[in-house]
């Protein structure tokens, strides 16, 4: 595993902050595309992989085991968010349902291919196993439960769990927002 120390130049990324941590067992298949911000973990099993950039805020974590997919679309994961282990973002989805061929070995005119951006805005969490379909917004503070489908966009605060995921309580937003500023103010008062 890499130090804070060493911030992340294994491989080369077309940016990154300072206390950038990738475990060694990480793949990160186009690090130009991939931005990251400050205190960002990426554990071991971690694939980040597709043809959009892939930007990371600060405090990020990626848990073990999941993979970010930015093949139809980019994706952006706000300061202070969490996917918890084996989550899995997708910005393409085949239609299996249309009688179309599937798979990327099949020229696009046999496909019927849905694309679309993935915006984790800031403190969204999303649970261990879960999966987030193309064209997904999770709003401030958003969060969801393990082993749930998520597509559409979820409004700020809202905690949705289930296949497909649906509204299960509210977070305290307000208090989120204060613990963020809470620690921006110790953070500059510590440079």
């Amino acid at each position: 595993m890499l130090g804070p120390e060493q911030d992340l130049m294994r491989p080369p990324l077309s940016a990154a902050g300072t206390d950038v941590v990738v475990d060694e067992g990480a793949r990160i298949l186009r690090p130009d595309l991939l931005r990251v911000g400050s205190n960002v973990r990426i554990d071991a099993g971690v694939i980040i992989s597709g043809t959009f950039p892939v930007t990371l805020g600060s405090h990020v974590h990626l848990a073990a085991g999941s993979k970010i997919f930015a093949s139809g679309g980019p994706v952006t994961l706000g300061d202070l968010t969490t996917l918890s282990g084996d989550v899995k973002l997708y910005t393409a989805n085949d239609d299996y349902t249309s009688g179309s061929l599937t798979n990327p070995t099949i020229p696009d005119r046999f496909r019927a291919v849905s694309r679309g951006s993935i915006l984790l805005e800031e403190h969204v969490i999303v649970g261990a196993g879960s999966v987030v379909l193309p064209g997904t917004v999770l709003r401030f503070g958003a969060a969801v439960g393990a082993l749930s489908l998520v597509r559409g966009e979820i409004a700020e605060g809202t905690i949705v769990a289930g296949v497909p995921a649906r509204g299960i309580g509210v977070r305290d937003v307000d208090r989120l927002r204060r613990l963020a500023t809470e620690l921006r103010a110790e953070e500059e008062a510590g440079r």
